[in-house]
């Protein structure tokens, strides 16, 4: 429920034949609109068809689109202090810690490391953008000590307290990990094949369509060999537990946040369009991990 894949598969079609999808942009500025406009365009299709399909497909999409919301959650707000943006980021991150999801994370990350070490003997070069406190960062540098990994990982934020923070603990904990403050949105002080790998988890759905292509296409632009994005996958069991199970530390801003991101996260097909629009082919996949959503974009 809420993929609408039966809908979702006729009303892509529809926009393939119709021509519809823009063969290539000029600027970021122009990939952002492009994409925006491909998946608001694409929703717009798939109602109408589930309309006319009708029944069960008819109230599925109704359902979809009195949950969906545009809203920022309160961790994103450009006002909030530092100080609670952290509490917001290392509350998230005790969450993972509890459902192991570092785990798969690092399960999916692991052949593409292996992939690229085997292929240039070298230290493998991982940059995660939107870290947040670093937990993720944190986890595959314990596993790359623990195996024997030679992986370099940089965890990246626009927070200045996060890339504090995160270099304090990596510090104190000797891992092969260091934070570094970049936007994701403006790649340029990247240099080029710096990194192998850029990895964003659990944070694709607080950037929109438009923003989200510029990323992948900016991470293309610097050589690497990947975009790997992870996150939740859109359904209404995850609509009712992140919620459910971010209440259990009892932060209430914490607890909306989960609800905002679990309303936001989105389908396989949206993300397969933003790829494609940002990479102008198909060579990506986009898969079901329960309860994950991964898309892989090879460059």
């Amino acid at each position: 429920m809420l993929q609408l894949k039966t809908a979702g598969f006729k009303a892509l079609e529809n926009l393939r034949s119709s021509g519809y999808f823009p063969a290539g942009f000029h600027n970021m500025d122009e990939l952002n609109l492009k994409a925006d406009e491909a998946v608001a365009r694409f929703l717009d299709d798939r109602f109408a068809v589930s309309q006319d399909l009708g029944g069960f497909f008819g109230l599925l999409e109704l359902l979809d689109t009195a949950i969906r919301t545009s809203d920022n959650e309160r961790m994103d707000k450009p006002n909030l202090p530092e100080s609670e943006r952290l509490e917001l980021v290392q509350a998230l991150d005790r969450q993972n810690v509890m459902m192991q999801l570092y785990h798969r994370y690092i399960d999916t990350l692991l052949p593409f490391i292996n992939e690229v070490a085997e292929h240039t003997k070298r230290e493998v070069r991982v940059l995660e953008l939107a870290s947040g406190s670093g937990g993720l960062a944190f986890a595959l540098g314990e596993t790359a000590q623990k195996n024997n990994l030679h992986v370099r990982i940089t965890a990246s934020d626009i927070v200045p307290a996060f890339i504090e923070e995160g270099n304090r603990t990596a510090a104190k904990k000797k891992l092969p990990v260091s934070f570094r403050l970049i936007n994701a949105f403006d790649m340029n002080e990247l240099e080029m094949s710096e990194f192998d790998i850029v990895v964003m988890a659990q944070s694709l759905h607080h950037f929109t369509p438009g923003q989200l292509a510029v990323i992948i296409a900016q991470s293309g632009n610097k050589g690497v060999t990947a975009f790997i994005g992870i996150d939740g996958y859109r359904s209404m069991l995850l609509a009712g537990g992140v919620p459910l199970i971010a209440s259990l530390q009892g932060i209430e801003s914490f607890t909306l946040d989960g609800l905002t991101s679990a309303r936001k996260f989105y389908s396989e097909l949206e993300l397969d369009i933003i790829a494609e629009i940002a990479t102008g082919r198909r060579g990506h996949t986009v898969e079901c991990s329960w309860p994950l959503s991964v898309l892989t974009v090879r460059f």
